[in-house]
Parts: C-alpha cells; sequence; structure tokens
C-alpha cells in the first residue's frame, strides 16, 4: 500500500486501508510511507509493517528510487494499491515487479498500471476526500457500496492516550490540557488569527482550570511563540511545544488532550480521529470536502460571499477568519465538553 504524502490526506485515507483488511484478514498488509506520516500508522491493526520512503521525492535521487524498487522487488509482494496519485508511485512498484498494480489513472501513469481506475468526476460520490480513496477501492472491486457519511478514526486511540499522559506528566504538564494548533500547511489563509487562538484556548482554560499547550512544526514555532506570549498576557498557564515532538509524540499527546482547537490541518484531522473533541476554524478552504468527521467534532466558519476561494493567501481582507469570534470558539469548544 503506497500511502499519501501529507498528514491530512493519510488521515483521510484511513478507512480505505481499513477496508482493505477487512477484505484480505490473513494478508500481511505493508504500508510505504514517507518519514513524516509513517508513525500514523503504527497502533493501527490493518497495518502489519511501515516500510520508509527514504528516497527524495520527485525528478531527483534515481538511484534511491531504483534500490527501493528492488527492496520491494526482493520482497515478493503479490498487489499494490497506490493511494498516492503520483507518476512516481506507479513507477516505483512497476520497477518491483510487483504483478498487480492498482491506482487512479492520472499523472500520465496509467501504462504502468494494471489496473487503471477512472478518477472520479466531481458529484459521482460524497465531496468529503475519504470518499475518494474508499471509491479506488470500490471500483477495482475490492470494496462494497460506500458508507452513508465520512466517519474517520484510529484505533490506536486508547494506548496513544496513555502514552500521551506520560509525555505530557514527563514535561511537568499535569491535569487538563487544551491542544492548540495554529498553524497550517498550504498558505496563511487557512491560518485563524493568532490572537485570536490565544483568547479563545484562554477562555476555555480558565472554564476548565488547564494547561494550554501548543503544537505545530518546527517552522511554526514562531507563530506559536506569538499565541503563547498573547496567552501570558491573559494569565494562563502554557507550554510551547511546537517542532519539539515528532508525529507519533504529537499523536499521543493529542489524544491526552481534553479539547483541541486547530485549523484545517493534519492536526485536525489527526484530532478528530483520535476522538477528542475538536473546534475548527474554517475558511479558505473546503469544510465539506476536508472537514473533520465524528459527533466530536465542529466547525466554526462565517459564510462570507468568497469562501472557500482555495487560495494559498488572501487578496483582500482575510474577512472568512477575521469575522469568526474567540467568543464564538470557544463557547463551541465548552458545549462539547459539557
Amino acid at each position: 500500500m503506497r500511502a499519501t504524502n501529507w498528514v491530512g490526506d493519510a488521515v483521510m485515507s484511513l478507512p480505505a486501508l481499513r477496508a482493505i483488511r477487512e477484505r484480505f484478514p490473513e494478508a500481511h498488509i505493508a504500508v510505504l510511507a514517507l518519514p513524516w506520516v509513517a508513525d500514523l500508522y503504527g497502533r493501527e491493526p490493518f497495518c502489519d509493517e511501515v516500510i520508509a520512503y527514504t528516497a527524495t521525492r520527485g525528478a531527483r535521487d534515481w538511484q534511491g528510487k531504483w534500490q527501493l524498487a528492488q527492496e520491494l522487488k526482493g520482497r515478493q509482494f503479490e498487489a499494490a494499491i497506490l493511494l498516492q496519485n503520483a507518476f512516481e508511485a506507479a513507477l516505483i512498484a512497476w520497477l518491483a515487479g510487483i504483478p498487480i498494480r492498482i491506482g487512479y489513472d492520472r499523472d500520465g501513469r496509467g501504462l504502468l498500471l494494471t489496473h487503471r481506475i477512472a478518477r472520479p468526476h466531481k458529484g459521482e460520490i460524497p465531496a468529503h476526500e475519504s470518499f475518494y480513496y474508499l471509491e479506488l477501492l470500490r471500483r477495482a472491486g475490492l470494496a462494497g457500496t460506500l458508507p452513508g457519511e465520512a466517519f474517520i478514526r484510529l484505533e490506536g486511540a486508547g494506548a496513544a492516550r496513555e502514552a500521551g499522559l506520560a509525555l505530557l506528566h514527563g514535561r511537568g504538564i499535569h491535569g487538563a490540557v487544551i491542544g492548540v494548533s495554529p498553524g497550517a500547511a498550504y498558505g496563511t489563509a487557512k491560518r485563524w488569527l493568532p490572537e485570536r487562538f490565544a483568547e479563545a484556548a484562554a477562555m476555555v482554560a480558565k472554564a476548565r482550570k488547564a494547561t494550554v499547550v501548543l503544537f505545530g512544526a518546527k517552522d511554526e514555532r514562531p507563530l506559536c511563540e506569538i499565541v503563547l506570549s498573547y496567552l501570558k498576557s491573559f494569565s494562563v498557564e502554557a507550554r510551547n511545544l511546537a517542532g519539539e515532538t515528532t508525529l507519533r509524540e504529537f499523536v499521543e499527546m493529542t489524544a491526552a488532550c481534553e479539547v483541541s482547537l486547530t485549523n484545517d490541518s493534519g492536526a485536525m484531522h489527526i484530532s478528530s480521529a483520535l476522538g477528542v473533541p475538536t473546534v475548527t476554524v474554517f475558511g479558505a478552504t473546503d469544510h465539506v470536502a476536508t472537514g473533520p468527521t465524528g459527533p466530536v467534532a465542529k466547525i466554526v466558519r462565517e459564510p462570507v460571499f468568497c469562501s472557500p476561494c482555495l487560495l494559498r493567501e488572501c487578496p483582500i481582507d482575510h474577512r472568512c477568519m477575521t469575522e469568526v469570534s474567540a467568543a464564538r470558539v470557544a463557547e463551541t469548544a465548552l458545549n462539547l465538553l459539557e
């Protein structure tokens, strides 16, 4: 199984991976994944093995790609299901001599696939992206009808929570924790204002007598420092762990949170899939297509005329975000916790 490249997409593909396990309960299922998403699969029962994709992506490091293909060839896999859409994924499966190669017929890779699956057109399947991966299996004859609604879960949530509590305690963080992930990949248009994150988190933390923990990638640490400075001005106990955790540690500590406040991001998908109450501010992106799932995930958005624009940067006044108040987000979070 060739995993997708980004955390959010990887989470949204979990129902498809689980469907493969249900279809082949006795099979050895290996997931080929990039390092920054590999830790997502470690506790999941559908996965027997994670193989690290260490070659450089794109038109570089052909030696690394060849070596990876030869490693896979030596393993004598019977089939490759390519959830990742790129030509490169099909090429490596072909070079590895895997006899059955299933994937969407896109990015010019059709001749490398034994089962070329037509990409669904808009309106053919439900809008949420998780159905895109399930539909690949359905069209390949590996899964039945699509479920009635999107629902994504990480089955290792219980064990992750116990590990997360231990990690937090090891850092001197005890009691209730409010997780805040103010960053988002792809561009600033997806990001709610840092001062609003701080204000909303402060309201929730004071109501719950909790500590706020800020999460993010290394390059998001300065953003989290801004949020931290506002939290300190509100006299709220807070820690900035941006850039200090692996994906596995982030999953574990998020599982131990009482609630998470996020943008549309990988952090949102992980939190909601763990069953942690999750409040997400949506603006530039499509909440129907990529929103969180489950009964304890809530979306806060202002339906301005230009949203969703799907742009990286807002060309006007970012009204989809500036019109969302901190009080509204805090109230949504507290209602989830009642």
